[in-house]
């Protein structure tokens, strides 16, 4: 039987989203940065300003409208405005460059592009960037540009009236990072995104004193889901620029919070950050993480400077917030927690049969903040969706108490003399040595064996730099045969445009490098 999580009752209406903010405290503050505050009475018109600006501009409901912005206030009020005019949203990631920004627009057919100016040289290499039908909403010009993200908050229109989007019209296009091809368009609906706050919120916990700062980008599925839902719940959203320690250890300070989540390599720059102590985050009650693996020595480091364990999550753009450690719960380190409020999960071997506690599958999941598909792909999204079911592409197992424990992607496992080897386990056992920085591990063709181990690694700044032999025995003292055959010492790690590593890259570093030159 498929594993089930909490009831859910109902999604979050998103005409109403506010709601609960403008009537317990309209004038606290509801949306901040470093910079400048938003009252809950000044979101709700601003955001309904830009919202009737925009349709002012020519935009007609259902058109999308792309952005290409840094992480500010100024983009959870777009996407306010988006919610409110019917618009669909349509965030690139701030890393695109002129090829990949090219691909995100002829997917989307985005009528305009709102765009901070410091990218003006990158959108000028674009073949499309300038040929959009609206063309361009400028943010940070002191040029004198129109139309400008200041002009569409500050114009006040004859009227504000708006109609309320269907249900099942289309709100956000997020697009994929593009690991295993192009990147996809993942489309949302009103409904399926109240679907997916409404689960946030309950597997949160989010409570009304609570202060949320999500230290992640607002232009992925994770910054846009944890502050529109911490919004829905009427708690204050805190928006960090940057996600280093010059950037969010201030915050911290400043603003307080109750809630943290963010990326584990950004966790852990800030947690090493020479200037950190656990003052700055003794507001804390809760840090999750998703994303990516939390290696034990981050959840060790973390545990000795703030006093508090990490949750891990787990989520997907497709899906959202899926899993959780509960924050009243038993957090079982290393597990990425239990089903999330309103899931239903299937772990499935390949001939699509379930497994028994504890015996690794592929996990696909239901439920009714799933995607409707990937944006004008019904090809791709056949291949994922079957019968209401969604193929995560990822290993996992079960324990007796229902924790689910990542077992690494079905696509990046390694197959070594016939024996399965997760590539996350690998890196950890690596990034326990005190000279190891950043780790990534793939699988290189083999004719004896398959496939071989091989991993590419930073090294920190001050350590003692080791050799390649003692860091394979290193590994192998901890996870024996999964030890890599090979490794490769970089000077820089590569990311893909979430600012993981790039696993692809390095592949493709595999098949053009010989140890012996």
């Amino acid at each position: 039987m498929p594993m089930t999580g909490p009831t859910l009752e109902k999604p979050v209406s998103l005409s109403q989203l506010l709601q609960k903010g403008l009537q317990a405290h309209p004038d606290e503050v509801a949306l901040a940065s470093a910079e400048f505050g938003w009252t809950w009475r000044e979101l709700d018109l601003v955001s309904t300003r830009v919202a009737v600006n925009l349709r002012g501009l020519g935009l007609q409901p259902g058109d999308r409208v792309a952005t290409l912005m840094p992480n500010r206030t100024a983009l959870v009020i777009f996407y306010l405005a988006c919610i409110k005019a019917g618009l669909v949203a349509t965030p690139l990631n701030y890393r695109y460059q002129a090829p990949e920004i090219d691909h995100a627009l002829e997917v989307s057919q985005a009528a305009i592009l709102l765009a901070h100016v410091e990218r003006d040289s990158d959108l000028e290499k674009s073949d499309l960037a300038g040929k959009l039908p609206l063309g361009r909403i400028a943010y940070g010009a002191d040029d004198n540009r129109s139309p400008s993200f200041d002009d569409l908050m500050q114009k006040v229109p004859v009227s504000l009236d708006l109609p309320t989007p269907a249900l099942d019209a289309p709100l956000f296009i997020f697009f994929t990072s593009g690991s295993t091809g192009k990147p996809k368009g993942v489309t949302h609906t009103h409904e399926t995104f109240g679907w997916m706050l409404a689960s946030t919120i309950a597997s949160f916990e989010l409570q009304p004193d609570d202060t949320f700062l999500p230290g992640s980008s607002i232009s992925h599925i994770g910054g846009t889901l944890f502050s529109l839902a911490g919004l829905a719940a009427g708690i204050r959203i805190d928006v960090a620029r940057r996600f280093d320690g010059d950037e969010l250890l201030p915050l911290l300070e400043q603003t307080r919070p109750t809630m943290l989540c963010m990326l584990p390599s950004a966790l852990f720059n800030v947690v090493r950050d020479h200037n950190a102590t656990r003052e700055h985050f003794r507001s804390l009650r809760a840090c999750y993480c998703g994303g990516d693996k939390v290696s034990a020595e981050l959840e060790r480091e973390f545990v000795d400077l703030v006093g508090l364990e990490i949750d891990e999550s787990y989520g997907m753009s497709e899906i959202g917030l899926t899993t959780v450690n509960p924050p009243s719960g038993l957090n079982k380190l290393g597990s990425i927690g239990r089903l999330a409020a309103g899931y239903q999960a299937s772990i499935c071997d390949d001939k699509g049969q379930e497994v028994a506690i504890g015996s690794e599958g592929r996990m696909w999941i239901k439920s009714p903040a799933n995607m409707v598909g990937y944006w004008n792909r019904p090809d791709a999204t056949a291949e994922t969706m079957v019968d209401g079911w969604l193929d995560t592409g990822d290993l996992v197992r079960s324990d007796g108490d229902g924790y689910l424990w990542f077992a690494g992607r079905k696509k990046q496992i390694i197959v070594h003399d016939g024996s399965n080897i997760c590539p996350q386990e690998v890196e950890e056992s690596l990034g326990e040595h005190p000279a190891v920085d950043e780790v990534g591990v793939v699988g290189i063709h083999d004719l004896v064996h398959g496939e071989n181990v091989r991993a590419y690694i930073t090294l920190k700044p001050a350590a003692d730099r080791p050799s390649v032999a003692e860091l394979i025995k290193f590994s192998r003292e901890r996870v024996g045969y999964k030890a890599p055959e090979e490794i490769v010492i970089l000077d820089e790690m590569p990311l893909n445009a979430t600012g993981k590593i790039d696993r692809v890259t390095l592949k493709q570093m595999a098949e053009s490098y010989c140890p012996d030159q």
